[in-house]
C-alpha cells in the first residue's frame, strides 16, 4: 500500500571511508542481514539495497590510498553519502577528517545529503559520535544536511537507525 503512495525512489547512495573502516561489512549487513569476513576492497561493491520503500544503490568503494584518488569518478549523481569511521583508529582520525572535507568541497556532490557512521563502537577505545564528530570538524558543515550514528558493523547496532533517518531525509527532498 504505502508503495503506491510515495512510489518506489531510488538513491545513488557512496559508502566511503579510509580502508578498514568498515565499509564493506556495513553493505552486506544491510544487505543479507549477516556479518561477513571481508577481504580489502580494491575497486568497488555494488549493491541494490531496499529500504523504506527507497531502493537505495550502493558504491562501496575501497579506501586505500592508492584507490582515494578515483572515488571521483562515482560522484555524479549522487544523492547520499555514508561515511564510515572506525572509532577505535585515532591514529586516522585526522587523515579521515581530510579525506572527509575533501569529498565535501567536490562540485558534484554539493547536493548530497551525509550520514556518517561512527563504526566499530564494539571495540575499546573507540570514541563516541560526539568526539568522532569533533575530531571531523562537523560544525563547519553548514550548507547541507547531515548526522552521526554509532555503529557496530558486527553487532548490527545503529546502522538502520541511520537508514531511517537517510531514507526520511531522502523522502522529504533533501539531497
Amino acid at each position: 500500500m504505502f508503495s503506491t503512495l510515495f512510489g518506489n525512489r531510488e538513491a545513488r547512495i557512496l559508502v566511503l571511508g579510509l580502508d578498514n573502516a568498515g565499509k564493506t561489512t556495513i553493505l552486506y549487513r544491510l544487505q543479507m542481514g549477516e556479518v561477513v569476513s571481508t577481504i580489502p576492497t580494491i575497486g568497488f561493491n555494488v549493491e541494490t539495497v531496499q529500504y523504506n520503500n527507497i531502493k537505495f544503490q550502493v558504491w562501496d568503494l575501497g579506501g586505500q590510498t592508492s584507490i582515494r584518488p578515483y572515488w571521483r569518478c562515482y560522484f555524479p549523481n549522487t544523492q547520499a553519502i555514508i561515511y564510515v569511521v572506525d572509532s577505535s583508529d585515532t591514529d586516522r582520525l585526522v587523515i579521515a577528517k581530510d579525506e572527509f572535507h575533501a569529498i565535501l568541497e567536490e562540485e558534484e556532490l554539493r547536493g548530497a545529503v551525509v550520514l556518517i557512521f561512527a563504526n566499530k563502537q564494539d571495540l575499546p577505545g573507540a570514541l563516541d559520535d560526539a568526539a568522532v564528530t569533533e575530531a571531523l570538524e562537523l560544525h563547519k558543515i553548514k550548507n547541507r544536511q547531515w548526522a552521526i550514528f554509532k555503529t557496530s558493523a558486527i553487532k548490527g547496532e545503529g546502522l538502520f537507525e541511520g537508514l531511517d533517518w537517510l531514507s526520511n531525509t531522502l523522502k522529504s527532498g533533501g539531497g
